[in-house]
């Protein structure tokens, strides 16, 4: 098989973007810890060599095993045995070739036997291992629990299980319950603290629990009795080894059935308080969903990379009428706007992760020493920039693996309904990834911030500025336009100030500045690389075609007609 790094030069160009320099030299504390540890690199170029060569390792390793063992996995499914998970013989299989080549946690710290790896290689890791397999990454990537346990546990909880997960152990966070799905204030499991025991105990049950059978849980629960809203929240940390917690089921899905879903019962299960009482969800699980909704954003480009392969390589295979359906423009159409899709949802989601990594570092190094007036001003910038391009990364990118696994799907034609070909499992894998983490719709709701704060605008502005060669101009005057068109509509919309208004046109707002900032981001590729000229042209001729659209319905939309939608 081939392997997944290799062949795909795209993500060796994402890892060369120039601002990685700067987060490279912060994440390693200027390569300071070099004479700590042996496996510290010595310098950028060293330490690049170094995410490269895992990379390798990770993509000869989806190329050669998690790839292959795909389809009788789907097939096969994890089972429940006396209360617990019993993973698919190919999921342990993948678990025990990850965990021998030392790839789990690689972004913890090298005191907790990690890599220290930034964000974006460990992204770059989800997008090849959701290529080969979408579910399993769910198991692979850990959902972000053990960053979250890394920013806001103790050290003594750090020590103690940020080690085993760097030696292999798997995580889950059980968040969602039979009647708290999207609103986590209703969360009802109950947290009761033991005097006697020192101990805290839970008591309840979690429903729809990405692999709830985890080593090791990041439990949400409702510590404060008497209360009812998200202040009564805390975080916990439950460890599989000490009992008190059975899977009553495993959900039936219709895709990722590699990955076990699982509705779990707690009865007087210990667990640890992680950070502060009453933080829980304020604080703690806002920090983990944005990590785990970046990983999403991940795992939709992996699944759009492998809907578009399988859809290339079958149309050049497949003839009909004396020549291979390739050559004609229906087809060839379809194809090219895949590739547009992918390109952009790529380029997204690793500007995205260039973000999350600055902020997060400097948050980490302000735990060590006080940062200096333009470090912290840095961080802020960073920080409020992760915040609105995370929702319009996981938002756009699973609405484009849908539609990119519909394409490979009719593409394929009755082939793509057959079992036969990966494209019906691709097709029903990718569902799940603008639903999971937070809807699309939900996703709206925190990214139309970046619209009415003007933070997308002012990035457009920025973005704008930046210095192309001369043949790009004319694809930057187009995005001129739809950034002036943008701006108008939605100073429009603003000056209502009816929120109900700006709640109806979120999603179409929103889409249009993704449009317009994956435009940008595309341009900048080109700019760098030529070879991604094809996409920026058509995904900018189509976006400014569905963003003028979208202009027009806002336009000329009366606020009577509201009413019109409206089911009562």
């Amino acid at each position: 098989m081939a392997n997944f790094y290799l062949d795909n030069p795209d993500l060796r160009f994402h890892l060369s973007h120039p601002l990685m320099q700067k987060i490279v030299a912060l994440k390693e504390r200027n390569f300071s810890e070099k004479d700590n540890f042996d496996y510290a690199p010595m310098d950028f170029e060293d330490a690049m060599d170094s995410y490269n060569q895992v990379l390798e390792i990770v993509g000869e390793i989806c190329g050669d095993i998690i790839s292959p063992n795909a389809e009788s996995v789907d097939h096969d499914g994890p089972a429940l045995i006396d209360g617990r998970v019993e993973y698919a013989a190919g999921t342990k299989v993948n678990i025990d070739a990850l965990v021998k080549a030392g790839l789990m946690g690689i972004t913890l710290p090298r005191k907790y036997n990690g890599l220290n790896f930034p964000i974006v290689p460990y992204i770059m890791a989800a997008d090849l291992v959701s290529r080969a397999d979408c579910g399993f990454v769910n198991i692979w990537g850990l959902q972000d629990c053990a960053e979250t346990i890394h920013e806001f546990a103790n050290e003594e909880q750090k020590a103690h299980y940020l080690t085993r997960v760097s030696g292999g152990e798997t995580m889950a966070m059980d968040l969602t319950e039979p009647d708290a799905g999207s609103d986590l204030q209703a969360v009802m499991l109950k947290a009761t603290y033991s005097e006697a025991d020192g101990i805290w105990y839970l008591n309840g049950v979690k429903r729809f629990i990405t692999n709830g059978d985890g080593d090791i849980s990041l439990v949400l629960a409702r510590s404060e009795s008497g209360t009812l809203d998200g202040r009564g929240l805390s975080m916990f940390i439950y460890d599989k080894q000490k009992g008190g917690v059975t899977v009553r089921r495993i959900e039936n899905k219709m895709g990722i059935k590699g990955s076990p879903t699982c509705e779990l019962v707690f009865k007087n299960a210990p667990a640890e308080l992680v950070g502060d009482r009453k933080m829980g969800l304020i604080k703690y699980v806002m920090a983990l969903m944005n990590g785990a909704r970046l990983g999403i954003a991940a795992q939709s480009v992996g699944v759009s990379e492998s809907a578009y392969r399988e859809s290339l390589s079958y149309a050049k295979e497949r003839k009909q009428f004396g020549k291979a359906i390739i050559e004609f423009p229906g087809v060839y159409e379809m194809l090219t706007k895949m590739k547009a899709k992918l390109d952009a949802s790529r380029t997204l989601l690793y500007e995205t992760s260039r973000f999350v990594d600055m902020y997060k570092t400097y948050m980490h190094i302000a735990e060590e020493r006080t940062l200096t007036k333009d470090e912290r001003e840095e961080m802020k910038k960073y920080q409020k920039l992760a915040d609105i391009y995370t929702p319009l990364a996981k938002g756009l990118s699973s609405e484009y693996c849908n539609q990119n696994a519909y394409d490979a799907v009719q593409i394929h034609g009755g082939s793509g309904f057959m079992k036969d070909y990966p494209v019906e499992r691709i097709y029903r894998d990718a569902r799940i990834t603008s639903i999971y983490e937070g809807t699309t719709q939900l996703q709206v709701v925190a990214a139309i911030r970046g619209v009415t704060t003007g933070g997308y605008l002012a990035q457009m502005r920025e973005y704008e500025m930046m210095e192309i060669k001369p043949e790009l101009l004319p694809i930057r005057r187009k995005l001129i336009v739809m950034t002036e068109e943008y701006d108008h509509i939605v100073q429009r919309i603003i000056k209502t100030k009816d929120n109900e208004l700006i709640d109806f046109h979120a999603r179409r707002l929103v889409e249009m500045a993704g449009n317009i900032i994956m435009g940008y981001l595309l341009m900048l590729d080109t700019n760098r690389d030529e070879r991604f000229r094809r996409s920026t042209e058509v995904f900018v001729s189509q976006g400014k075609s569905e963003n003028h659209q979208r202009f027009e319905f806002i336009e000329n939309f009366s606020i009577d007609e509201l009413s019109n939608y409206k089911w009562v």
